[in-house]
C-alpha cells in the first residue's frame, strides 16, 4: 500500500469513529515516521487561540498575550512598530487573525 492510502483509510476510521483524535495523530505520525508531540513551539502554537474578552480588532494580541505572558499592551505596541517599519504589522495580524482560531 502507498503511503496515501494509508493516510486515507486512516482519516475514514477516524471520521467513522473507530479512532479518536488522539489516537489518529499516533497512528499518522507513526506512519509518516514523526513526532511533532513536545515541540514547545509546535504546543505553544497549537494552544494559541484569538481572546474574546481582551480585544480591540480581532484578539490577536490578547491570545498572544495569554499564550507568551506579555501584555497584551505589548503586542499591540509591538504591531504598531511593525506597521510603521514597512506594514509588516498588519501582514502578520491579518494572517494571525486568518489562521488563529478564536477561543
Amino acid at each position: 500500500m502507498s503511503l496515501t492510502e494509508d493516510l486515507a483509510k486512516l482519516d475514514e476510521l477516524r471520521r467513522n469513529g473507530a479512532l479518536n483524535e488522539a489516537e489518529f495523530q499516533q497512528a499518522k505520525e507513526r506512519l509518516l515516521g514523526i513526532s511533532m508531540r513536545g515541540t514547545p513551539l509546535v504546543d505553544a502554537f497549537n494552544q494559541l487561540r484569538r481572546s474574546r474578552s481582551d480585544r480591540w480588532l480581532a484578539g490577536v494580541c490578547g491570545g498572544l498575550a495569554r499564550s507568551t505572558g506579555l501584555e497584551s499592551w505589548a503586542w499591540r505596541l509591538i504591531f504598531a512598530v511593525l506597521l510603521l517599519m514597512g506594514g509588516m504589522g498588519i501582514v502578520v495580524y491579518v494572517l494571525f487573525w486568518i489562521f488563529v482560531p478564536e477561543e
